[in-house]
């Protein structure tokens, strides 16, 4: 991956979102859960410890709770969303990409090693700069700016920055285009499809 390229996109969108983490000094959360505040100056924050009562419940943990697989599906939403536009990529694109990948599980490992909500490779989520690939708000912004850079790459052309994303850049060029692998081709496929359904969550 080009070194400037990669650099912009660790970097691009932190001054719109930060990610506060910290001990807590009003209330003793549940594990897992994450609470989302808006300050004065429009920068949303989200917490796993919020520090005073601003701060409002983005979701719970879904880890060891038995929810429907409907539940589960509407349980990112509100991060999804926000991330999607601070990154400008359609969100039901990101919400279909978690579908495909994890099934909505953020503690998904794949056999191949891929972690989280969005299967990030190790070495992904490092060049992301990511310090927990399991956490769902590092994973989907990580996964976000990398799928945001892989569509600039591709000149817009989404199917093959998702090939790329499921293949690897080098197969996307190895092949001058959509690599013939069937997993890759059905992945594209799917997302493509799903993404077209869930639009409508974001309405």
């Amino acid at each position: 991956m080009d070194e400037s390229r990669l650099a912009r996109i660790r970097s691009g969108g932190r001054g719109l979102v930060a990610l506060v983490l910290g001990v807590c000094l009003w209330a003793a959360p549940a594990p897992g859960q994450v609470y989302v505040f808006t300050d004065s100056q429009g920068v949303v924050h989200f917490t796993d410890a919020p520090r005073h009562a601003g701060y409002r419940l983005h979701y719970r943990s879904l880890e060891r709770a038995r929810v429907s697989p409907r539940l589960r599906s509407r349980a990112w939403d509100g991060l999804i969303a926000r991330v999607a536009k601070s990154y400008a990529v359609p969100p039901g694109l990101l919400k279909a990409m978690i579908h495909t990948e994890s099934g909505f599980d953020p503690r998904a490992i794949s056999p191949k090693g891929a972690q989280g909500l969005m299967q990030l490779m190790p070495g992904t989520a490092q060049a992301m700069g990511i310090e927990d690939p399991f956490d769902p708000w590092q994973n989907i912004d990580g996964g976000t700016r990398y799928i945001r850079y892989l569509i600039e790459r591709y000149e817009g052309d989404t199917s093959l920055a998702l090939a790329a994303y499921n293949a690897g850049e080098k197969a996307v060029r190895r092949f001058r285009g959509m690599p013939p692998y069937r997993e890759t081709r059905r992945y594209v496929q799917k997302v493509t499809r799903l993404a077209t359904r869930y639009d409508a969550d974001f309405r």
